[in-house]
Protein backbone atom coordinates (compact mmCIF):
# COMPACT_ATOMS: atom_id res chain seq x y z
CA UNK A 1 0.00 0.00 0.00
CA UNK A 2 1.03 4.05 -0.67
CA UNK A 3 1.03 4.48 2.85
CA UNK A 4 2.72 2.41 4.07
CA UNK A 5 6.17 2.62 1.32
CA UNK A 6 8.34 4.72 3.32
CA UNK A 7 8.44 1.83 6.04
CA UNK A 8 8.83 -0.50 3.37
CA UNK A 9 11.71 1.61 2.35
CA UNK A 10 12.83 1.42 5.78
CA UNK A 11 12.21 -2.37 5.97
CA UNK A 12 13.93 -3.32 2.80
CA UNK A 13 17.25 -0.60 3.43
CA UNK A 14 18.03 -2.29 6.80
CA UNK A 15 17.53 -5.89 4.87
CA UNK A 16 20.43 -4.99 2.32
CA UNK A 17 22.19 -3.74 5.37
CA UNK A 18 22.10 -6.90 7.32
CA UNK A 19 23.10 -8.68 3.88
CA UNK A 20 26.29 -6.75 3.05
CA UNK A 21 27.19 -6.98 6.91
CA UNK A 22 26.90 -10.88 6.34
CA UNK A 23 29.42 -10.92 2.99
CA UNK A 24 32.10 -9.60 5.56
CA UNK A 25 31.15 -11.60 8.77
CA UNK A 26 29.24 -14.43 7.73
CA UNK A 27 27.82 -15.17 10.54
CA UNK A 28 24.31 -13.63 11.15
CA UNK A 29 24.36 -13.17 15.02
CA UNK A 30 27.57 -10.95 14.57
CA UNK A 31 25.96 -9.11 11.70
CA UNK A 32 22.71 -8.57 14.10
CA UNK A 33 25.00 -7.10 16.60
CA UNK A 34 27.49 -4.79 14.10
CA UNK A 35 24.13 -3.47 12.50
CA UNK A 36 22.77 -2.63 16.10
CA UNK A 37 26.09 -0.67 17.14
CA UNK A 38 25.60 1.52 13.64
CA UNK A 39 22.20 2.16 14.95
CA UNK A 40 23.15 2.84 18.25
CA UNK A 41 26.06 5.40 16.81
CA UNK A 42 23.08 6.86 14.20
CA UNK A 43 21.33 7.52 17.06
CA UNK A 44 24.25 9.09 19.62
CA UNK A 45 23.86 12.48 19.04
CA UNK A 46 19.78 12.19 20.45
CA UNK A 47 20.68 9.79 23.17
CA UNK A 48 23.47 12.59 24.00
CA UNK A 49 21.25 15.67 23.69
CA UNK A 50 18.44 13.35 26.01
CA UNK A 51 20.75 12.37 28.61
CA UNK A 52 22.25 15.69 29.46
CA UNK A 53 18.23 17.36 29.02
CA UNK A 54 17.68 14.77 32.24
CA UNK A 55 21.29 16.29 33.85
CA UNK A 56 20.34 19.52 33.55
CA UNK A 57 16.95 18.72 34.99
CA UNK A 58 18.66 17.44 38.28
CA UNK A 59 20.90 20.68 38.47
CA UNK A 60 18.10 23.29 38.40
CA UNK A 61 15.81 20.88 41.00
CA UNK A 62 16.60 23.23 43.58
CA UNK A 63 15.01 26.15 41.66
CA UNK A 64 11.87 24.19 40.86
CA UNK A 65 11.63 23.34 44.50
CA UNK A 66 11.80 27.29 45.22
CA UNK A 67 9.30 27.73 42.74
CA UNK A 68 7.21 25.17 44.34
CA UNK A 69 6.74 26.51 47.93
CA UNK A 70 6.55 30.28 46.21
CA UNK A 71 3.29 29.39 44.42
CA UNK A 72 2.21 26.39 46.28
CA UNK A 73 -1.18 28.28 46.54
CA UNK A 74 -0.96 28.54 42.58
CA UNK A 75 -0.78 25.94 40.49
CA UNK A 76 -1.32 26.86 37.49
CA UNK A 77 1.42 29.81 38.18
CA UNK A 78 3.48 27.52 39.70
CA UNK A 79 3.37 24.70 36.44
CA UNK A 80 4.01 28.28 34.26
CA UNK A 81 7.09 29.49 36.00
CA UNK A 82 8.77 25.60 36.26
CA UNK A 83 7.63 25.36 32.61
CA UNK A 84 9.38 28.74 32.03
CA UNK A 85 12.82 27.39 33.86
CA UNK A 86 12.64 23.97 31.60
CA UNK A 87 12.98 26.10 28.60
CA UNK A 88 15.40 28.72 29.74
CA UNK A 89 17.83 25.78 30.45
CA UNK A 90 16.85 23.47 27.88
CA UNK A 91 15.36 20.77 29.89
CA UNK A 92 13.07 18.25 29.07
CA UNK A 93 10.86 16.64 31.65
CA UNK A 94 10.25 13.69 29.84
CA UNK A 95 14.19 12.65 28.70
CA UNK A 96 13.47 9.69 30.85
CA UNK A 97 11.40 7.66 28.52
CA UNK A 98 12.55 8.62 24.93
CA UNK A 99 15.38 6.65 25.04
CA UNK A 100 13.37 3.43 25.39
CA UNK A 101 10.47 4.68 23.56
CA UNK A 102 12.10 6.22 20.60
CA UNK A 103 13.80 2.68 19.49
CA UNK A 104 9.72 1.33 18.78
CA UNK A 105 9.78 2.00 15.11
CA UNK A 106 13.17 0.45 14.89
CA UNK A 107 12.24 -2.63 17.07
CA UNK A 108 9.44 -3.10 14.83
CA UNK A 109 11.38 -2.92 11.95
CA UNK A 110 14.09 -5.36 12.73
CA UNK A 111 11.49 -7.61 13.87
CA UNK A 112 10.35 -6.96 10.36
CA UNK A 113 13.21 -8.27 8.75
CA UNK A 114 14.55 -11.26 10.71
CA UNK A 115 10.97 -13.05 10.92
CA UNK A 116 10.25 -15.83 9.18
CA UNK A 117 8.59 -16.96 6.89
CA UNK A 118 7.57 -13.54 6.12
CA UNK A 119 5.95 -11.98 2.66
CA UNK A 120 7.27 -9.97 1.02
CA UNK A 121 10.90 -11.12 1.93
CA UNK A 122 13.12 -8.10 2.90
CA UNK A 123 16.69 -9.63 2.34
CA UNK A 124 17.73 -9.39 -1.00
CA UNK A 125 16.87 -13.17 -2.68
CA UNK A 126 20.13 -12.70 -4.38
CA UNK A 127 22.73 -12.52 -1.18
CA UNK A 128 24.01 -15.52 0.77
CA UNK A 129 22.18 -14.44 3.77
CA UNK A 130 19.63 -15.24 2.20
CA UNK A 131 20.32 -18.45 0.76
CA UNK A 132 21.46 -19.97 4.29
CA UNK A 133 18.05 -18.69 5.27
CA UNK A 134 16.10 -20.70 2.10
CA UNK A 135 17.64 -23.64 3.18
CA UNK A 136 15.41 -23.59 5.99
CA UNK A 137 12.60 -21.64 5.10
CA UNK A 138 12.24 -21.67 1.11
CA UNK A 139 9.84 -20.12 -1.33
CA UNK A 140 6.95 -22.32 -2.37
CA UNK A 141 4.14 -21.60 -4.94
CA UNK A 142 2.14 -23.91 -3.52
CA UNK A 143 1.14 -25.38 0.17
CA UNK A 144 2.39 -28.82 -1.46
CA UNK A 145 6.16 -27.50 -1.47
CA UNK A 146 6.07 -26.82 1.85
CA UNK A 147 9.57 -29.44 3.27
CA UNK A 148 8.42 -31.68 5.93
CA UNK A 149 11.79 -32.35 7.76
CA UNK A 150 13.71 -29.45 8.99
CA UNK A 151 16.78 -27.85 6.79
CA UNK A 152 20.16 -27.40 8.09
CA UNK A 153 20.29 -24.70 10.71
CA UNK A 154 24.03 -23.90 10.50
CA UNK A 155 23.46 -20.92 8.70
CA UNK A 156 21.56 -19.07 11.24
CA UNK A 157 23.20 -20.10 14.24
CA UNK A 158 24.39 -18.44 17.12
CA UNK A 159 26.16 -19.38 20.69
CA UNK A 160 24.01 -23.02 20.36
CA UNK A 161 20.28 -20.95 18.88
CA UNK A 162 18.92 -21.21 16.26
CA UNK A 163 18.11 -16.95 15.40
CA UNK A 164 14.87 -18.17 13.53
CA UNK A 165 13.58 -19.66 16.74
CA UNK A 166 12.31 -18.19 19.34
CA UNK A 167 12.52 -19.71 23.55
CA UNK A 168 8.94 -20.69 23.63
CA UNK A 169 10.03 -23.33 20.52
CA UNK A 170 13.53 -24.01 22.21
CA UNK A 171 13.87 -27.84 22.96
CA UNK A 172 10.73 -28.69 20.80
CA UNK A 173 11.68 -31.36 18.01
CA UNK A 174 8.38 -30.56 16.68
CA UNK A 175 8.45 -27.02 16.45
CA UNK A 176 7.18 -25.11 12.90
CA UNK A 177 7.13 -21.53 11.97
CA UNK A 178 3.94 -20.49 10.14
CA UNK A 179 2.71 -17.53 8.34
CA UNK A 180 -0.18 -16.65 6.05
CA UNK A 181 0.46 -16.17 2.21
CA UNK A 182 -1.94 -15.88 -0.98
CA UNK A 183 -0.96 -17.78 -3.88
CA UNK A 184 -1.50 -16.56 -7.04
CA UNK A 185 -4.98 -17.65 -8.37
CA UNK A 186 -6.43 -17.90 -5.08
CA UNK A 187 -9.21 -16.02 -3.17
CA UNK A 188 -8.50 -17.34 0.53
CA UNK A 189 -4.32 -16.70 1.87
CA UNK A 190 -3.15 -19.79 3.17
CA UNK A 191 -1.07 -20.77 6.63
CA UNK A 192 2.04 -22.34 5.66
CA UNK A 193 4.03 -24.59 8.55
CA UNK A 194 7.77 -25.11 8.46
CA UNK A 195 9.48 -27.22 10.30
CA UNK A 196 12.69 -25.90 12.13
CA UNK A 197 15.22 -27.27 13.81
CA UNK A 198 15.08 -25.72 17.32
CA UNK A 199 16.84 -28.47 19.66
CA UNK A 200 15.61 -31.63 21.12
CA UNK A 201 16.18 -31.46 24.39
CA UNK A 202 16.61 -29.09 27.81
CA UNK A 203 20.39 -28.28 27.53
CA UNK A 204 19.05 -27.12 24.40
CA UNK A 205 16.98 -24.21 25.62
CA UNK A 206 19.75 -22.59 27.91
CA UNK A 207 20.73 -20.62 25.77
CA UNK A 208 17.21 -19.41 24.32
CA UNK A 209 15.94 -18.86 28.39
CA UNK A 210 19.47 -17.08 29.24
CA UNK A 211 19.06 -14.41 26.58
CA UNK A 212 15.02 -14.06 27.12
CA UNK A 213 16.68 -13.37 30.76
CA UNK A 214 19.11 -10.95 29.73
CA UNK A 215 16.27 -9.19 27.44
CA UNK A 216 14.60 -8.53 30.68
CA UNK A 217 17.46 -7.83 33.04
CA UNK A 218 19.15 -5.24 30.68
CA UNK A 219 15.65 -3.42 30.01
CA UNK A 220 15.37 -3.19 33.91
CA UNK A 221 18.98 -2.63 34.69
CA UNK A 222 19.00 0.58 31.94
CA UNK A 223 15.47 1.70 33.28
CA UNK A 224 16.55 1.67 36.50
CA UNK A 225 19.40 3.54 35.45
CA UNK A 226 17.61 6.52 34.34
CA UNK A 227 15.11 6.68 37.09
CA UNK A 228 18.18 6.94 39.86
CA UNK A 229 19.43 9.95 37.42
CA UNK A 230 16.10 11.73 37.33
CA UNK A 231 15.28 13.97 40.56
CA UNK A 232 13.13 12.77 42.94
CA UNK A 233 9.51 13.98 41.85
CA UNK A 234 10.72 14.27 38.01
CA UNK A 235 8.92 11.92 36.96
CA UNK A 236 5.05 11.32 37.09
CA UNK A 237 3.13 8.42 38.24
CA UNK A 238 2.52 7.43 34.31
CA UNK A 239 6.74 7.75 33.89
CA UNK A 240 6.96 6.03 37.04
CA UNK A 241 4.55 3.06 35.89
CA UNK A 242 5.75 2.91 32.85
CA UNK A 243 9.40 2.18 33.73
CA UNK A 244 7.89 -0.51 35.77
CA UNK A 245 6.01 -2.32 33.24
CA UNK A 246 8.72 -2.18 30.34
CA UNK A 247 10.61 -4.66 31.80
CA UNK A 248 7.99 -7.02 32.24
CA UNK A 249 6.76 -6.45 28.87
CA UNK A 250 9.90 -7.01 26.89
CA UNK A 251 10.69 -10.14 29.16
CA UNK A 252 7.57 -11.39 27.63
CA UNK A 253 8.72 -10.55 24.12
CA UNK A 254 12.04 -12.40 24.93
CA UNK A 255 9.97 -15.36 25.10
CA UNK A 256 7.65 -15.26 22.19
CA UNK A 257 10.01 -13.05 19.86
CA UNK A 258 13.21 -14.78 17.31
CA UNK A 259 16.46 -15.13 19.12
CA UNK A 260 17.78 -12.91 16.05
CA UNK A 261 15.58 -9.84 17.37
CA UNK A 262 16.38 -10.52 21.12
CA UNK A 263 20.36 -10.70 20.82
CA UNK A 264 19.35 -6.76 18.82
CA UNK A 265 17.72 -5.48 21.71
CA UNK A 266 20.20 -6.97 24.61
CA UNK A 267 23.23 -5.90 22.30
CA UNK A 268 21.27 -2.45 21.98
CA UNK A 269 20.46 -2.32 25.97
CA UNK A 270 24.06 -3.06 26.96
CA UNK A 271 24.90 -0.17 24.43
CA UNK A 272 22.92 1.97 26.17
CA UNK A 273 23.89 1.25 29.92
CA UNK A 274 27.35 1.93 28.85
CA UNK A 275 26.57 5.20 26.83
CA UNK A 276 25.06 6.28 30.18
CA UNK A 277 27.32 4.99 32.67
CA UNK A 278 29.98 7.55 31.10
CA UNK A 279 27.71 10.04 30.25
CA UNK A 280 26.27 10.12 33.86
CA UNK A 281 29.56 10.06 35.74
CA UNK A 282 29.92 14.16 34.42
CA UNK A 283 26.78 16.11 35.74
CA UNK A 284 27.03 20.11 35.47
CA UNK A 285 25.98 22.08 38.64
CA UNK A 286 23.33 24.89 38.64
CA UNK A 287 25.72 27.41 38.51
CA UNK A 288 26.64 26.21 35.34
CA UNK A 289 23.79 26.17 33.56
CA UNK A 290 23.35 29.80 35.41
CA UNK A 291 26.22 31.00 33.49
CA UNK A 292 25.41 28.97 30.35
CA UNK A 293 22.09 30.74 30.69
CA UNK A 294 24.08 34.18 31.18
CA UNK A 295 26.13 33.21 27.88
CA UNK A 296 23.35 32.86 25.91
CA UNK A 297 21.58 36.17 26.73
CA UNK A 298 24.58 37.93 25.79
CA UNK A 299 24.95 36.04 22.62
CA UNK A 300 21.23 37.21 21.69
CA UNK A 301 22.20 38.90 18.39
CA UNK A 302 21.42 42.31 17.06
CA UNK A 303 18.11 42.00 16.50
CA UNK A 304 17.81 41.39 20.76
CA UNK A 305 19.95 44.54 21.58
CA UNK A 306 17.86 46.68 19.63
CA UNK A 307 15.02 45.55 21.52
CA UNK A 308 16.13 46.26 24.95
CA UNK A 309 17.19 49.36 23.42
CA UNK A 310 13.67 50.46 22.35
CA UNK A 311 12.41 48.92 25.68
CA UNK A 312 14.31 51.33 27.42
CA UNK A 313 13.68 54.30 25.31
CA UNK A 314 10.22 53.28 25.71
CA UNK A 315 10.61 53.42 29.28
CA UNK A 316 12.56 56.66 29.74
CA UNK A 317 9.69 58.30 27.63
CA UNK A 318 7.00 57.28 29.83
CA UNK A 319 8.42 58.31 33.24
CA UNK A 320 7.63 62.01 34.73
CA UNK A 321 10.66 63.89 33.71
CA UNK A 322 12.10 61.33 31.77
CA UNK A 323 12.91 64.35 28.72
CA UNK A 324 15.82 65.53 28.05
CA UNK A 325 16.13 67.69 25.05
CA UNK A 326 13.14 68.80 23.00
CA UNK A 327 9.86 67.13 23.24
CA UNK A 328 7.78 65.66 20.72
CA UNK A 329 3.76 65.12 20.83
CA UNK A 330 3.76 66.85 24.37
CA UNK A 331 2.76 70.44 25.37
CA UNK A 332 5.64 72.96 24.54
CA UNK A 333 7.92 74.17 27.45
CA UNK A 334 6.68 77.43 29.81
CA UNK A 335 8.81 80.30 29.42
CA UNK A 336 10.49 80.99 32.59
CA UNK A 337 9.38 84.27 34.45
CA UNK A 338 11.00 87.30 34.16
CA UNK A 339 12.86 86.18 31.37
CA UNK A 340 12.09 86.13 27.63
CA UNK A 341 11.91 82.95 26.02
CA UNK A 342 15.48 81.78 23.84
CA UNK A 343 13.81 82.60 20.95
CA UNK A 344 10.71 83.86 18.73
CA UNK A 345 8.21 80.87 18.27
CA UNK A 346 6.77 80.79 14.87
CA UNK A 347 3.37 79.42 14.06
CA UNK A 348 2.33 78.88 10.41
CA UNK A 349 4.20 78.62 7.64
CA UNK A 350 5.23 82.20 6.64
CA UNK A 351 7.06 83.36 9.63
CA UNK A 352 5.31 86.22 10.67
CA UNK A 353 3.54 84.57 13.43
CA UNK A 354 3.36 86.50 16.39
CA UNK A 355 5.08 90.16 14.60
CA UNK A 356 3.10 93.05 15.12
CA UNK A 357 2.31 96.00 12.12
CA UNK A 358 3.90 98.60 12.39
CA UNK A 359 1.34 102.32 11.50
CA UNK A 360 2.09 103.57 7.97
CA UNK A 361 3.74 107.42 8.73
Amino acid sequence: MLAFEPFQWLLNGLGTVMAEIYDVIPNWGLTIIVLTIMIRLILLPLGIKQIRSMQNMQAIQPMVKQIQQKYKQNKQKQQEEIMKLYREHGVNPFAGCWPVLLQFPILIAMYSVIRFPQHPVHIPKDSALYAQIEVQIPEVTSADEVPTEAGDPSGTQFLGMNLLCSASLAGNEDAKLGDQTTFAGDQEPTRLEYPVDCGDSIPDRIPYYFFAAAMFATTYLQQRQMQKASPPGAASQQQQQLMKIMPLVFGVFGVFFPSGLVLYWTTSNLWQIGQQYFMLQNRPTAETLAARADGKKKRGGMFASLMDRANEERNRRGTPGGSSGGSSGGSSPKPSSGGSSPGPRRSGGNGAGNRKKRPKR
